[in-house]
Formats: C-alpha cells, structure tokens, sequence
C-alpha cells in the first residue's frame, strides 16, 4: 500500500510539473497585441510609438482616397493609396455624436500606385484599366487629445516616414504648417476630419 502510495504522489507530482512546464512555455509565446491594447504610446520627449500593423488593420478600414502623381503633372502631395482605420467604439461614437471622442486615433496606412505603365499613372489589369495598390510606403496618424493638442484644435499629427519599409519606430509631432493648419483651414468644422471622402462618416446611419 506504501509503494502503491508513493507510486501515487510521484505521479501526480510529475503531473503538475508538466502542467507547470505548459504555463511557463504558453506564456513566453510571443503573440500579437490585443486589439484592446493601446496604440498611443508616448516617450520622455513626447514622441509617439510607431503603432502596431496587428492591431490597426484590424479596425474599421474608412476609405482609401488617392491623388496618383500622374494625374497632377508628376507632383502630387500625396501620391500614395490612404487607408484610413479607426477602432470600431470610437467610429460608434462618431456616429452618435458626429465627433470622435477623446483619445481617437486615425491611422493613414499609405500605399504605392502598382507600377504605373500609361502617363496618367494608370495600368492595365483583368479588371480593366485603372489604379491598384502597390508597395507599403509609409504611416500617418492623427490623435485626438483637446489638452495636449490644443494649439491645433484638438488634434495632434504625426509621420513615420513617406517611403518603403522599414519606418521610423518613434515621430516627433508634425509642425502645424505640414498637416493641421491644412485640416484647419479646409474640415475644421467637421472635427478635422476628411468626412467627405469616408462615405462610413459622411452619411451617420450607413446601410439605413
């Protein structure tokens, strides 16, 4: 009965140790962030952390408005395809109030034009003739924070580079002359927000 006891309690401790050795290997596995997990992230100087692609591409994808080069004799401001993601509660809110709440962050994913092969910019695929996404060229992204943004209503701006991968991991806040004072000047009175090129904010009960 001893040896069946010991036999017993050797095998129930082998147990929790396998169950132990589990825990140890399930929690040293890398995973993607939580969809839940903040993106803004800022350092000592206030420069903003590069937000995570996981958990962006995630949100709710608003549009993808482009002005290609070849449609504005070669030198577009912004020649890149925009994909613009917001998380899903503050685009529920938007949609309830017409203005974003505090803390929204709108990401601007930018795009190549697929190698252009007519003079307008445009190529030919099996869909017929048009533009289509290329490579990764860059992050944008716009934070809604009334305090610390004040002096450009509301809203801070920030680039993580207008070229191919990789991006720079921090920005500083973009200078008012590059992209508020433009958000200021044309959508102020739409919370500084482009609503009329996302159909999903321009119209507030979509699929009504």
């Amino acid at each position: 009965m001893t040896k069946f006891t010991n036999f017993l309690g050797a095998l129930i401790g082998g147990l929790g140790l396998v169950a132990m050795s589990l825990v140890i290997v399930g929690t040293g596995a890398v995973a993607a962030p939580s969809q839940e997990d903040s993106l803004i992230v800022y350092d000592a100087q206030g420069k903003l952390k590069q937000p995570d692609p996981r958990v962006f591409r995630k949100w709710v994808f608003l549009g993808a408005p482009t002005t290609p080069n070849g449609l504005n004799n070669g030198k577009a401001n912004f020649p890149e395809f925009h994909h613009v993601y917001v998380e899903q509660k503050n685009l529920d809110a938007y949609l309830k109030t017409g203005t974003f709440p505090e803390g929204t962050m709108l990401v601007k994913e930018l795009t190549r034009v697929l190698n252009p092969t007519f003079p307008d910019g445009s190529r030919k695929e099996p869909s017929g003739r048009g533009f289509f996404n290329g490579e990764f060229n860059g992050i944008d992204l716009s934070i809604k924070d009334s305090k610390r943004y004040s002096k450009t209503n509301g809203w801070g701006y920030f680039t993580f580079g207008h070229h191919p991968l990789p991006y720079d991991q921090w920005a500083a806040e973009a200078s008012p002359t590059e992209c508020a004072s433009c958000h200021q000047t044309y959508v102020a009175d739409t919370d500084m927000t482009w609503i009329q090129f996302y159909p999903i904010l321009n119209k507030k009960n979509p699929g009504k």
